[in-house]
């Protein structure tokens, strides 16, 4: 049983293993589905909210124990466990297979791997109809992976034949036993020859065509409607003149289009074609309207505003929060334009990706900044951020501001959007954070007879703005830092502090207040359910 165990693990890593790589392929070259992203982004839809957040607060956990970027590898990190999450369902059904044929010492022939290739291959095909972007007609997309997945199967039962254990037991003692376990052993290295080759070549034709296709559909894009920006057009902000500069080392206060941290359902952003895109806005409405890309740019005036977005997913000093100049018009204009009926109250939307939302129609009313967006940085809206277009809700996290919207109805009930569905915070109100950045122990200052070292980051309290930020430094007393005026009131603050320097091993700290002057919380909570709290911290040697 244990050896028959063993023998399914190691076939079902060498069998999948290729599979990957030429449904990669196939994927590139053709648009055909990639099972493995299709079944992660199943999975995330019809889980429960406490495993995928589980799921999630793992992966950030473990980036940051490694010293990663989460915001520059959290989508790698997903994609892998899609691939790693494949690779473990066709290990599971090839231990089985081996296992039951095993236990019942019956011969593998083609049924049972047509068998076990339908059990494995008939929920992803299922799966990947329900939920894939691939334009490809569903009925070739039906058939290659009917074709993949029997092989896949057939290939399965040949490797039991070859390794059967009934087969070294009716073996005679003495050298035909030995001669057995060296043919097993020489079909295994065979075996895991081939896996290797088809895999690693899977890989890197695939990688290649991959590289080509976001040439080829940022060209397309760019002459169209969206692309991407690798640095900002911006040539000067309201706050150029202002005398406290940013400590070196201090994140950029604006932060290029490329490198914006990015937080979306899926392994690959979605791609919707604006040229034909039309935005409903129906349900209690005396006006519905039909909007295209066009009507939303031309009849409408636009608004920009300096936005800081940040992740509830995010840990004290994380890295998913970017600034930029989002522009699009105000949600108060187009809601006047569909006349809401007075039994409205809620603005439910829907997008591309399979995310929803419900916004309160008071909120809108109350807020004229609440937009819908377009551009970012002076450039159509990028299609890893939501291309065609997004809602940006002042003071909100943005699990609550959806991305590729694809429709938005006005109703008189409530209903949760899909991360409250999930047990996270029904408001999601930004929480006040200050980070330190840097401890610039390699630009000291020369002040006479005194030497001070520049202490830097940002604070950011949503659109509640910031009165000021005191440092503290191995546990004495808070000293006020100098504060730079924000690009807006929607912005984070950058802040410089210059210590008086003393060689050792030194604990920095920091804390902020509000506009008000209400203090952040210092008390530490994780970032679940309304996102995180406490003081940041970082230890130098000087």
């Amino acid at each position: 049983m244990i050896k028959n165990l063993s023998f399914g693990v190691l076939v079902g890593v060498l069998l999948t293993a290729p599979l990957i790589g030429l449904i990669y392929v196939a994927h590139q070259l053709a648009g055909l589905p990639f099972i493995p992203f299709d079944l992660f982004n199943w999975l995330v839809r019809v889980l429960p909210g406490d495993l995928i957040t589980f799921g999630i607060d793992t992966m950030i956990d473990t980036m940051l124990f490694l010293g990663l970027n989460v915001a520059d590898t959290a989508k790698t990190a997903e994609r892998t466990m899609a691939v790693l999450q494949f690779l473990a369902v066709g290990v599971a059904i090839s231990a089985i297979f081996f296992v039951v044929l095993g236990w019942g010492r019956r011969q593998a022939d083609r049924l049972a791997g047509l068998v076990a290739g339908a059990l494995f291959g008939l929920p992803m095909i299922g799966i990947s109809l329900a939920i894939s972007q691939s334009t490809v007609t569903p009925l070739v997309s039906i058939i290659f992976l009917l074709i993949v997945f029997f092989g896949w199967g057939l290939l399965l039962a040949l490797s039991y034949q070859r390794l059967s254990t009934e087969a070294e037991a009716a073996a005679s003692p003495g050298e035909a036993r030995t001669a057995q376990a060296i043919n097993r052993r020489q079909f295994l290295v065979r075996m895991g020859a081939s896996s290797a080759v088809i895999t690693v070549i899977g890989a890197g034709v695939g990688a290649v065509l991959a590289q080509q296709e976001e040439r080829r559909l940022a060209a397309q894009l760019a002459t169209s409607e969206a692309h991407d920006v690798e640095e900002t057009t911006k040539s000067s902000f309201p706050n150029a003149n202002d005398p406290v500069v940013p400590v070196p080392g201090t994140r950029p206060e604006y932060t290029p289009v490329k490198d914006h941290y990015k937080v979306f359902l899926q392994t690959e952003p979605t791609v919707i074609n604006g040229a034909d895109y039309v935005l409903p806005i129906t349900g209690l409405v005396a006006n519905p309207l039909m909007l295209t890309l066009d009507d939303i740019r031309s009849n409408y005036e636009a608004r920009d505003q300096y936005v800081t977005l940040s992740c509830i997913s995010g840990r004290i000093g994380t890295s998913l929060i970017s600034t930029t100049q989002w522009t699009g018009v105000s949600m108060q204009a187009i809601l006047a334009d569909a006349s809401v009926q007075e039994n409205g109250r809620y603005l439910h939307i829907t997008s591309g990706d399979g995310f929803y939302e419900t916004v309160d129609l008071d909120l809108i009313a109350a807020d004229e900044r609440i937009m819908l967006c377009y551009a970012w940085d002076g450039n159509t809206l990028p299609v890893d951020h939501g291309f065609p277009l997004r809602i940006w809700l002042p003071d909100r996290y943005g699990m609550k501001q959806p991305k590729w919207i694809t429709g938005m109805e006005v109703s008189a009930d409530y209903t949760p959007g899909y991360w409250v569905e999930r047990n996270w915070d029904e408001v999601a109100q930004v929480k006040t954070t200050s980070v330190i950045d840097t401890v610039a122990v390699d630009h000291i200052i020369e002040m006479g007879d005194e030497r001070r070292v520049p202490i830097g980051g940002i604070a950011f309290s949503g659109a509640r703005g910031i009165s000021q930020v005191e440092v503290r430094v191995d546990g004495g007393e808070w000293q006020p830092a100098e504060l730079r005026s924000p690009l807006s009131e929607t912005t984070w603050v950058i802040w410089r502090y210059e210590w008086p320097f003393t060689a050792g091993e030194h604990q920095f700290e920091v804390r902020c207040a509000e506009g008000d002057g209400t203090p952040q919380i210092e008390e530490a909570h994780k970032n679940r359910p309304s996102g995180a709290t406490g003081i940041h911290s970082v230890e130098a040697t000087l």
